[in-house]
């Protein structure tokens, strides 16, 4: 991927990140066009643990975040990753590829024990996540909560993103 990097965020990249959120989901059914909305309330309240931006010549393209999530057992060391932005115009490029890759790497760099996500389970599978009864999220069709474990063993939880993800 020529002339991409990803680096975490820059109080600079605020202003790119939230305009790059709001045009990768515009056009996307299942949204509720709050993705923007969700990553700013995240980094307000102090809980993007991980922010990370895709560059491509000094333009942001793509970011990702991650925040902790509370597992109804009491296992620590989970976060839900999401959302995954990319401009529409880079889509398809392998953007989101390597900001999954990214945050993966982040996650276990900061003794993660696994990590959550909502979303298309052919895609995200090539990442290593599965759709496992042991976690759940109530309210969701349980094919498209899927997770990744990083380190121990699968807990059997129900799974409780921030209030930042409550519409």
């Amino acid at each position: 991927m020529t002339g991409l990097t990803i680096r975490a965020e820059t109080p600079a990249d605020i202003p790119a990140i939230t305009a790059l959120t709001d045009a990768a989901f515009a056009n996307v059914t299942h949204s509720d066009q709050r993705e923007a909305q969700i990553v700013n309330l995240l980094r307000e309240n102090g809980a993007l643990t991980v922010s990370l931006v895709a560059m491509r010549h000094g333009d942001a393209v793509g970011h990702v975040a991650a925040s902790p999530v509370s597992l109804s057992d009491g296992s620590e060391h989970w976060f839900g990753i999401g959302p995954v932005s990319v401009l529409p115009n880079y889509q398809g490029q392998g953007i989101g590829s390597a900001l999954m890759q990214a945050v993966i790497a982040a996650l276990r760099e900061k003794g993660a024990a696994g990590c959550v996500l909502l979303g298309d389970p052919s895609w995200y599978l090539r990442f290593g996540f599965v759709a496992t009864p042991l976690l759940r999220l109530p309210g969701v069709p349980p094919e498209y909560f899927q997770a990744l474990l990083l380190a121990g063993d699968w807990p059997d939880a129900r799974v409780h993103y921030h209030s930042a993800f409550a519409g």
